[in-house]
């Protein structure tokens, strides 16, 4: 009889496993699908989850391998907190890591930073990062860390194209009238004299009428390309719309914008080759040196009218503005 109730017990202890076991294995599916969905959410998202055990600085990616966002594999670089820092990008280096630790001495409710790294190809990724403690030992000593980060680099290279385009002149790509005023003002801030070249093409209509506007834009163009060339690093040029451009030079001394003068009339003294057609065009350089308490519009009004000044005497030339001349 014993015996009997023993053997109905095993009986029932087994079904019991037996069902359980199933239920495990149901929930072990239903757990792996789940996850699945989320990192396959996460993947589309190009957002990662990440853990950060704080004693140590060991670091554990949930949804992608660790190095992945940069570049690496996880045999170049050990998940530790230290190797993150080291590929901060260096100019961001220094308040990442203090709105890191900020938050975890307690100064800061959570960490959330936009910033760059540094790619293993020499590439800057952009990152937005958040993260917050979530455990702590008895005693409130941070032990474990959540958080995520997102590659942004697509949408903050849009962001700056935008800012860009914002400030550029489409055909050339050198700077509208905006950005030229707004590095003129900041030339000014930092207490340096400059200079202000208007230039105008000689005979530039004539040759876009007979030749097209194609071959009109070839040649600003390659005007914009010359002025790049010649005017140096430290100059700031411009496309003002037609056939009209500025250099905004951080040199007062009229011998080296004479020089600089000389050397682009000089491209354009004889006639050259574009697309196939003889091209004789020539350039009309009015200069003003501005000062502390000048406007850039007070400056541009000054050049143009030097520029019209070359134009009533031949064109092909350059001439600086004269304060008598006012």
């Amino acid at each position: 009889m014993a015996s009997d109730t023993a053997t109905q017990l095993i009986r029932q202890l087994e079904a019991e496993i037996a069902q359980l076991k199933e239920e495990n294995t149901k929930l072990t599916a239903l757990n792996r699908r789940a996850e699945e969905k989320l990192f396959a959410a996460l993947d589309g998202n190009g957002l990662c989850l990440w853990e950060q055990h704080i004693p140590s600085g060991n670091l554990t990616i949930f949804n992608m391998r660790w190095g992945e966002m940069l570049g690496f594999s996880p045999e170049e670089l050990a998940a530790h907190v230290d190797i993150w820092k080291s590929k901060l990008h260096p100019e961001d280096k220094e308040w990442v890591i203090k709105a890191f630790e900020d938050h975890v001495s307690g100064k800061a409710d959570y960490y959330q930073a936009v910033h760059r790294m540094l790619h293993k190809d020499g590439s800057i990724t952009w990152v937005s990062d958040r993260g917050r403690i979530v455990e702590r030992l008895a005693d409130g000593t941070p032990l474990r860390m959540m958080g995520s980060h997102i590659d942004i680099t697509q949408e903050k290279r849009y962001q700056i194209g935008l800012a860009q385009l914002a400030h550029r002149d489409p055909l050339t790509n050198l700077w509208n009238r905006q950005a030229i005023t707004k590095a003129f003002d900041e030339l000014l801030l930092s207490g340096a004299r400059g200079a202000l070249m208007f230039i105008d093409l000689d005979g530039f209509k004539a040759l876009n009428d007979r030749h097209g506007h194609k071959f009109g834009d070839c040649l600003l163009i390659h005007v914009a390309n010359t002025l790049v060339s010649h005017a140096g690093e430290s100059a700031q040029i411009a496309r003002f719309g037609g056939d009209e451009f500025v250099i905004l030079h951080p040199s007062s001394e009229m011998a080296s914008l004479r020089l600089l003068a000389q050397s682009l009339l000089d491209v354009y003294r004889q006639n050259f080759l574009l697309d196939g057609l003889e091209v004789e065009i020539g350039l009309s350089i009015g200069i003003d040196i501005f000062d502390d308490g000048d406007s850039f519009t007070d400056s541009y009004e000054r050049a143009d009218a030097v520029m019209y000044q070359v134009k009533r005497q031949g064109k092909n030339g350059y001439c600086f503005y004269q304060p008598s001349e006012s």
